[in-house]
Parts: structure tokens; sequence; C-alpha cells
């Protein structure tokens, strides 16, 4: 399942939580902030930490490859293009951390799949390339969102928090681009 089959932010977010079956403990989200020794304190559940955050690096992997996809469409103007390459390398670089933080667990890390089902047939324009993105991006802030809260440190929300904020980002500028407001509104759904 992927976040662009979801019909509303609330139930990509219940998705990802429920597919975790968990949430992160204080020691991966310690991890995730590159503080490895609050992690030796914080303690946790390695195994169940590092399968919550295969979910999250398998979601990561999906983005990553649908700004392939959209980049390869030849739809996008160069400074589009220059954009879906320079977020493509974020979540490169989230699920970079987040495969490290799942070995440093003794995990292993979910590899990107063979092939995703996106609607390439729905691509016909550039703005068709940037809703699909911002489909994507909104689901995952949706999903991160869910996790965020249910720390009971404050600290360690924070650090979970680093890769929402820039997914919020992400959808923020796609929304931009597309002549839509840019931030919805008030408050993150």
């Amino acid at each position: 399942m992927s976040f662009l089959r979801m019909p509303t932010p609330v139930a990509a977010r219940r998705y990802f939580l429920g597919r975790s079956g968990l949430l992160l403990s204080g020691a991966a989200v310690a991890l995730l902030a590159g503080n490895d020794a609050l992690a030796a304190q914080a303690g946790g559940d390695a195994a169940s930490d590092a399968q919550i955050l295969n979910t999250a690096l398998g979601s990561e992997l999906e983005a990553i490859a649908a700004y392939q996809v959209g980049a390869e469409s030849k739809l996008l103007d160069k400074p589009v293009l220059d954009l879906a390459l320079t977020f493509q390398g974020h979540h490169r670089a989230h699920a970079a951390l987040l495969a490290a933080t799942v070995e440093k667990l003794g995990g292993k890390a979910v590899s990107a799949k063979a092939k995703y089902d996106f609607p390439t047939s729905q691509l016909k324009s550039q703005a068709d390339v940037l809703r699909f993105a911002a489909k994507l991006e909104q689901g995952a802030v949706s999903a991160y969102l869910g996790a965020v809260p249910m720390f009971d440190d404050r600290a360690l929300a924070k650090a979970a928090a680093s890769i929402l904020g820039d997914e919020a980002m992400h959808w923020a500028v796609l929304r931009n681009a597309l002549g839509e407001a840019p931030v919805p509104g008030a408050f993150m759904a």
C-alpha cells in the first residue's frame, strides 16, 4: 500500500502507525538524532524500533522512486526538475539515516521494491506530476505527525519531528508551485 492510495491524510497516518505496530522508543529517536549516548540511556525494544523504522524507510524509498518517475517523465521544466531532484535527495538522506539506525539496532533495513504501482498513466502534465508528489508528501507529513506526539520526552519528540518538518516544507513548496496556498490551514491534519 502507498500513501498515494490513502483517501485522506488521517488514513495515511493510521496506515503508517498500524503497519509499524508500535511507536518509536526513545532509544530509536536518539539514534536518529545522532545521539548514541542518549540512546544507551533510553533503552527500548530494538526489534520493535527496527520494525517501525523500516516502515518509515519503506515510505522514504517509495518517495525516492516517485520523484524518479517525475524526473523521467519529461514533463518537468528545468527549475521544477531541479527542485524535484533536490527533494529526492532529501528523501535519500532520510532513507540513509533510517537504514543506518535500523542497522545500529541490529535489524536488517528494508530495500526498495523492484516496482511501485504509481499512477503513471495519469501523469500528462507538469501539474499532474506536482500533484502526484504533493499527495505523497502530504501523506508522509500526516504519518510522521501521528508518531511525534506519542513521546513522553519532548526532546525526543523534537528529534523525531525533524523529518516531519522537511516533508511539510516539500508539501508547501509543491502546493505553491501548483498555485495553491502553500499552507492550507493553521494546523496540520
